[in-house]
């Protein structure tokens, strides 16, 4: 449960090595959060953002989940809020991909759709369904500025954020009234370890501009940020360019 202030005192994260997700995980026990979850794939991978979490104040545990492994969800995510309460649970997990692979590799794309869009859904009507059974808590779905619009460049990871951000924003919508909440995050280029290497795009930010406005999203109760804030201008004017110069913008 929040705290008197509002802040959240516990969360989870799926993802539990993701870079923005572990920045929005220390914004949040900086702000007073001590219980922490971090749901991974592989536990070991994620033992030093645990010890750094621990270090920061945070009850913090690692428990094993497998976004393609659908059948173990429910179980997995069941015995977390049964130890406790959440106040907010973040859907981190991901796989950027490569456009070229994808087209050459049919079956990497399936996968990346699978682990995207199919893993999301089924961890997010499961969460969802719990936090409307205890009352409270916000979903926070991490989507893209490819979401609006899928770039050419790598069209099949923007086709899955979009169905991801059409959903959370659905889910949205189904949980009005009921105590629990949905935030769509929508980043733009974030320096990461998935996008080293990769030519920066305008307006480029950070894991810590994004869980800052993370922070300030659950704190007003929006349902969707953008990061950095000035995207949601820029995406107003290019989901509307015609095609042809869509396809030449979106190429690089």
């Amino acid at each position: 449960m929040e705290d008197a202030l509002g802040s959240p005192r516990s969360v989870l994260l799926l993802g539990g090595t993701s870079e923005i997700g572990l920045a929005i995980v220390r914004r949040l026990v900086r702000d007073r959060a001590r219980r922490v979850v971090l749901a991974v794939r592989d536990p070991e991978a994620a033992k030093g953002a645990a010890d750094e979490l621990v270090e920061l104040g945070a009850d913090t545990e690692i428990v094993r989940f497998d976004a393609l492994a659908t059948e173990d969800h429910r179980a997995v995510l069941d015995e977390v809020f049964d130890r406790g309460d959440l106040d907010v649970v973040v859907l981190a997990f991901g796989v950027l991909g490569d456009q070229a692979e994808f087209d050459a590799h049919p079956e990497a794309a399936v996968e990346a759709a699978r682990v995207n869009y199919v893993g999301a859904v089924s961890a997010g009507l499961i969460v969802a369904d719990r936090l409307r059974r205890q009352g409270h808590g916000t979903l926070v779905v991490l989507s893209s500025v490819a979401a609006e619009r899928p770039r050419r460049a790598n069209f099949v990871y923007g086709s899955t954020k979009a169905g991801l951000d059409a959903f959370a924003q659905g889910l949205a919508d189904a949980l009005e009234g009921t105590g629990a909440a949905v935030l769509v995050v929508r980043p733009g280029f974030v320096h990461t370890r998935m996008t080293a290497g990769m030519a920066p795009q305008p307006l480029s930010t950070t894991p810590d501009v994004v869980a800052e406005q993370v922070r300030r999203g659950l704190e007003r109760r929006a349902t969707t940020v953008w990061a950095p804030a000035p995207l949601r201008w820029v995406f107003a004017v290019l989901r509307h360019l015609p095609r042809p110069i869509w396809r030449v913008v979106s190429a690089r």
